[in-house]
């Protein structure tokens, strides 16, 4: 796991949260803000899984052509 699965996992997770609060207090703009930052946190996660199979397939690339 790399920092970006990490980052991306606990700004999705604290847009879930402020999403959730501002349907508590009836604002649509938390909702909306709420939204927008489960949406970044899930982009940065899927950035995070690209790195770490482009790691992965170097590693079996590297390993592959040793004698």
């Amino acid at each position: 796991m790399n920092k970006d699965q990490v980052k991306g996992a606990a700004k999705d997770l604290g847009g879930k949260i402020q999403q959730e609060v501002g349907k508590l207090v009836g604002s649509t703009e938390q909702q909306a803000k709420g939204l927008k930052n489960q949406a970044e946190g899930e982009l940065q996660e899927h950035v995070g899984d690209l790195k770490e199979n482009l790691k992965d397939a170097r590693d079996a690339v590297k390993d592959a052509l040793k004698p």
